[in-house]
């Protein structure tokens, strides 16, 4: 029931599809094979630099090819909104240069309220959205019933909504494709990329980079980009730098074909659902995730108590995280270069789904749309959301290590927006103007005693 790489997670039973011999030297090593390092790689390369990326398991194998797959603008943190607008367009160019591949469609996405109180909150983030000149808007429960049809599936059932807010230029794409399509479409212009083959550890000389040492050898560069995930912090760590990133595990799933009662992505408090390609929908509870307790939970829980005074209801604590995870008791937080490093014990992140949460998400989509009723489920898989204290990313230069570039925690929001800081994080390499205010998502906000302050959710 888990192993659907051609309609969902990418595994570590998927086949090695990069296998690259490493070259002795490049201009920047890109160390995580997701979105962010991919598009990293490719406008990297774009940009005239010499390029390798090594992924220690499958290219998009963890939350790149677990999420749901929105492409939004809608709901964004104000910092990250002038990016994403930028990357919803990046992912219609990339699509036409892969040749449809990402499965990019534009269908809007809509914010659902279930009473009056909840379509006000939603309201409050259309001047965000009219200052970026967006085609956000609200909608009457004339107009929503409109858009999303109801009317051929039985109705609104025991289910009502409100209204909501939409911008109908959001967008939507398969994760699971769209990534390894773009990686592809790096390689063809001269990337370097090598499945299968973790960075053990960073190259420093005089306290800068001078390469990495990789489970397959050493490679000489003067950058290195990390975009690990949820691996992340815990290659810092072994160099001494600190970052607060923690991961939550949510679930999701596919269901059979469905008539087309919406073509976009919608959410509302507690179901979350977006049109597919193969004519099924992806469906997710949104109103819980789980939180699986580790050493990091504790070394970061007095960063982490703005966040959690306006999110720990929808975290469920667990005191068990499996074997050779990034936050598990027992993951080595020291090794030598020369020997097996945790990236190597753990391939691919891959948790269970949560069983419940399959049932409830079946009910809750049966409330909403009773003459499907539960729909059939296909497939279901989890993914681990790597996160910030403040549910913002980090995209900066490491300040205590020249030639490190940091781009993680990007709290699920990093598939619609990462061509956007893939681009950016290609201009910081070579020393060009951005032409965004980064400040939001600098490294020293958690030391430079800056109130935090927690970004949007979904």
């Amino acid at each position: 029931m888990n192993k659907n790489t051609a309609t969902g997670a990418i595994s570590e039973n998927t086949a090695i599809r990069f296998t690259d011999k490493l070259p002795n030297s490049v201009d920047v090593v890109v160390i995580g094979g997701g979105v962010i390092g991919v598009f990293s790689a490719l406008y990297l390369n774009r940009l005239g630099l010499k390029v390798a990326l090594c992924e220690k398991g499958r290219i998009a194998g963890e939350q790149s090819s677990r999420n749901w797959g929105w492409i939004r603008q809608h709901g964004r943190d104000p910092a990250e909104l002038p990016i994403m607008i930028e990357a919803n367009r990046l992912w219609q160019d990339v699509d036409k240069e892969t040749g449809g591949r990402t499965g990019f469609k534009q269908g809007g996405v809509v914010y659902l309220a279930s009473s009056q109180r909840k379509l006000e909150s939603r309201a409050k983030w259309l001047d965000v959205a009219h200052n970026h000149q967006l085609d956000t808007r609200m909608l009457s429960k004339v107009e929503l019933d409109a858009l999303i049809d109801r009317s051929g599936v039985g109705g609104a059932g025991q289910h009502e909504w409100m209204g909501g807010v939409t911008t109908p230029s959001d967008a939507r794409g398969e994760p699971w494709q769209a990534v390894p399509a773009v990686a592809e479409l790096a390689k063809s212009e001269g990337v370097i990329i090598r499945e299968n083959c973790a960075v053990r550890a960073l190259d420093v000389e005089a306290g800068r980079i001078s390469g990495v040492v990789t489970e397959a050898g050493h490679i000489k560069a003067q950058q290195v980009v990390l975009a690990g995930g949820a691996w992340s912090s815990l290659l810092l760590r072994r160099h001494g730098i600190s970052i607060p990133q923690l991961s939550v595990r949510s679930t999701a799933m596919r269901t059979a074909p469905l008539p087309e009662f919406f073509i976009g992505n919608a959410a509302d408090e507690k179901l979350s659902f977006r049109r597919r390609e193969d004519g099924g929908y992806t469906i997710a509870g949104n109103d819980s995730h789980d939180h699986l307790i580790g050493p990091d939970s504790f070394r970061n829980f007095f960063s982490y108590l703005p966040t959690m005074r306006e999110h720990m209801h929808e975290t469920r604590l667990k005191f068990f995280s499996p074997k050779n995870y990034p936050g598990s008791w027992g993951t080595s937080r020291k090794w030598a270069a020369d020997e097996t490093s945790p990236f190597e014990l753990a391939r691919v992140l891959e948790p269970v789904p949560d069983g419940s949460a399959v049932r409830r998400t079946q009910r809750r989509f049966s409330q909403r749309f009773p003459g499907i009723g539960e729909p059939e489920i296909l497939s279901v898989w989890a993914g681990m959301i790597d996160a910030m204290a403040d549910i913002v990313p980090i995209v900066d230069r490491a300040p205590s290590l020249e030639g490190l570039i940091i781009a993680t925690g990007m709290s699920g929001h990093g598939f619609g927006i990462g061509p956007g800081f893939g681009k950016i994080i290609a201009q910081m390499a070579v020393g060009k103007p951005t032409g965004y205010d980064l400040t939001r998502f600098r490294f020293s906000r958690f030391s430079d005693g800056s109130k935090l302050r927690p970004g949007p959710g979904i």
